[in-house]
């Protein structure tokens, strides 16, 4: 059910960069991804920081502040296949307000 669930989301994406999210129980990670080039643009997780619904917020607002370095505003949002709830919402919604469009 999951792999589907991956397959349609990637079906989805075209000729964007990619927010890509994984969640593990311990922390969140989000990487911008080129798939056009095969490249990993930026990366962050809140490893080194808070946990919960506050690490996936500063998660967010970091992956914001990489990508305007890397000059992408514009994404196509992954979730790989984990529900739009939770930690996962909160860095969507952080990474909304540090500019990112998706």
């Amino acid at each position: 059910l999951q792999r589907a669930r991956k397959t349609r989301a990637k079906a989805r994406i075209s000729g964007r960069p990619r927010l890509l999210v994984y969640k593990s129980l311990k922390a969140i990670y989000a990487q911008i991804i080129d798939d056009e080039k095969h490249v990993i643009l930026c990366g962050t997780s809140n490893l080194k920081g808070k946990s919960g619904l506050a690490g996936a917020e500063e998660a967010g607002a970091e992956i914001a502040k990489l990508a305007k370095a890397k000059k992408v505003k514009t994404v196509a949002f992954d979730r790989n296949g984990f529900e739009y709830t939770g930690q996962v919402k909160a860095l969507a919604d952080a990474a909304r307000k540090g500019g990112l469009e998706f």
